[in-house]
């Protein structure tokens, strides 16, 4: 990975830490619904154009049911879920617990596709899920504040990352060979088409601010939008294993610009569990002690 491209690498950790603060931002004059809904739009209207001057509007209609399932899991779902969870928790922890999505993608796969499941990998689970209940036990209250309590919002994070986890899964056994392009602009268009409606029936009483369609913006065009693209050169440049190295990076911007914008405390506990979640990650996706790095780096 040359300096330039490790530079990108750092961007697209730094944008999609920032989607937590814009949430957080957003979401308690949006409300959840409104909020992804507002994301999903922008970043189709980002997206497609790109998609269909570059010649893949024919993928997206060849594939189109299997992409509105990409955009139902992967998108339309867990953005409401975040955005629920971040009504009541903090963006830094958040995206600590977004760190689990390779864990589910294990798992998943272990249970789905029958993917083998090595000692290290399983024990790399074992940790990773210790350090989610490590980190949540202190922090699930299910006492409502507002109608919303943080053990509620804890389990949405947990499934949405459970939902990028099956939509990984899924993505790999039926959309292989597609164009991520494809997959990214038809998917944003597939949750836009269902959230939007939806939308409309949930929209706020109260007009949101400036600031809040503000951070909403940045949240479609920055966070999605632009960072898919992001994402799709680094797996063009540098392989799709390398690329993914950015989940690991993710945590420590989401703590920093919910530390450095809204005065987030960061805590001892964040710190130690967050870094036994990450570890477990690693374990289990086979960054640390496992084969599947060696293999990454034989192929081109």
């Amino acid at each position: 990975m040359t300096p330039r491209q490790a530079g990108e690498l750092l961007l697209l950790a730094a944008l999609w830490g920032a989607s937590f603060l814009f949430m957080r931002v957003s979401a308690g004059e949006f409300g959840a619904v409104a909020l992804a809904a507002v994301r999903v739009a922008v970043a189709a209207v980002v997206l497609l154009p790109i998609a269909l001057v570059r010649g893949r509007g024919g993928e997206m209609r060849r594939h189109a049911r299997s992409i509105a399932v990409v955009g139902l899991v992967n998108s339309a779902l867990p953005f409401i879920a975040f955005s629920y969870a971040a009504m009541a928790i903090t963006a830094g922890l958040s995206s600590i617990f977004n760190a689990t999505v390779p864990l589910w993608g294990a798992l998943i796969a272990w249970a789905w596709l029958r993917e083998r499941l090595p000692p290290a990998r399983a024990l790399g689970l074992a940790i990773g899920f210790g350090g989610v209940l490590g980190l949540g036990w202190d922090k699930a209250s299910f006492a409502a504040v507002d109608g919303i309590s943080s053990g509620s919002a804890i389990v949405a994070v947990l499934a949405a990352t459970a939902l990028y986890g099956f939509g990984a899964n899924y993505t790999r056994q039926r959309l292989d060979g597609v164009s991520p392009l494809a997959v990214a602009a038809g998917s944003q268009l597939a949750a836009a088409l269902v959230l939007v409606p939806l939308a409309a029936l949930a929209w706020p009483p109260i007009t949101p601010s400036a600031l809040a369609w503000g951070a909403a913006t940045l949240l479609g065009v920055l966070c999605t939008g632009f960072a898919y693209l992001l994402f799709f050169r680094l797996i063009g440049q540098v392989g799709p294993a390398q690329a993914m190295t950015v989940t690991y990076l993710i945590p420590l911007f989401g703590v920093f610009w919910g530390w450095a914008v809204l005065g987030e405390p960061v805590t001892t506990a964040m710190v130690g569990w967050g870094a036994v979640i990450l570890l477990g990650t690693a374990i289990a996706s086979g960054v640390v002690g496992g084969r599947r790095v060696a293999a990454a780096r034989a192929k081109p």
